[in-house]
């Protein structure tokens, strides 16, 4: 099973290069890293876990820019997002970030991708709340457009391109309807999410991953229906505390790939949690 580590990285915590090639060194698989690109302070939005929003959330490096300084110190490190949330995009811009971390990775980079929680970061970059799902999903085959090999135009609800010339291209093949990088999508289990897995996804990203027991049979069951090859679908459970019961679980579960939380600290607390986990790699 492949381990990888998701972490708040902020300007207080250690550096996206000190752990990236730490990571590397220790034989993990990758780095996933999550995107708010504010908090406002006037939130009625309730923290999803409970309680007072940990501090950490408003001080969050933009990810692109981080994974990018991760791919630039390593050979083989897996480089995610945990989650991009499409809908705060402008999904040329975010196409072309893509490609081109995809390309100057050799193809290393994996989409992570949600619809948000936040209802008051989104209002600000002029998303509306009740079509934020649609409006993913629209921005999303936007994206496909332009990464597909010939100039392709798309017109959606919510946007559209010309046909266009834009590279570079992920480096991954188009498979099936998925066309880009690794894509998974991250949210609770649902016919709406498992719609979208099934729609332009390679698989899940449940954060947590709890209840994967009851939620499994009917994603295969969603994905298979959708007539996507029941082998090819990929369960990354995400941000959990590992324990050997844990990770037996998933294992009996066909997971392949799960990502550890790392607190969001610096470099002597973050190492010390890397050891800790170092039973796992």
């Amino acid at each position: 099973m492949r381990i990888a580590v998701t972490i708040f990285l902020t300007d207080e915590t250690i550096t996206p290069t000190r752990l990236a090639r730490e990571l590397e060194a220790r034989g993990f698989a990758g780095l996933y890293l999550p995107e708010h690109t504010h908090i406002p302070v006037e939130r009625a939005t309730p923290y999803p876990a409970g309680g007072e929003l940990p501090p950490e959330y408003g001080r969050t490096l933009d990810p692109f820019v981080a994974l990018g300084q991760a791919a630039a110190v390593t050979e083989n490190l897996s480089l995610g997002t945990g989650i991009t949330l499409v809908a705060q995009h402008d999904p040329i811009d975010l196409a072309k970030q893509i490609a081109t971390l995809d390309h100057l990775s050799g193809g290393r980079f994996t989409l992570g991708l949600g619809f948000g929680w936040n209802v008051e970061e989104a209002a600000d970059h002029g998303v509306e709340w009740r079509t934020r799902r649609e409006l993913v999903r629209d921005r999303m085959a936007l994206m496909r457009a332009l990464w597909s090999d010939e100039p392709t135009a798309y017109e959606g609800e919510f946007g559209g391109v010309r046909a266009s010339y834009a590279h570079p291209k992920p480096a991954q093949k188009p498979r099936g309807p998925v066309v880009g990088p690794r894509t998974l999508v991250g949210g609770a289990a649902g016919p709406k999410l498992f719609s979208h897995i099934c729609e332009y996804a390679d698989g899940w990203l449940p954060i947590g991953g709890r209840g994967l027991s009851e939620s499994l049979p009917v994603l295969r069951t969603a994905w298979a229906d959708a007539g996507r090859d029941p082998a090819a679908l990929q369960i990354v459970p995400y941000a959990v505390f590992p324990s050997p019961g844990k990770l037996a679980h998933y294992a009996e579960l066909g997971v392949e790939e799960v990502v550890v939380q790392l607190p969001p600290a610096g470099e002597t607390e973050v190492l010390r949690v890397l050891d800790d986990y170092a039973e796992y790699v």
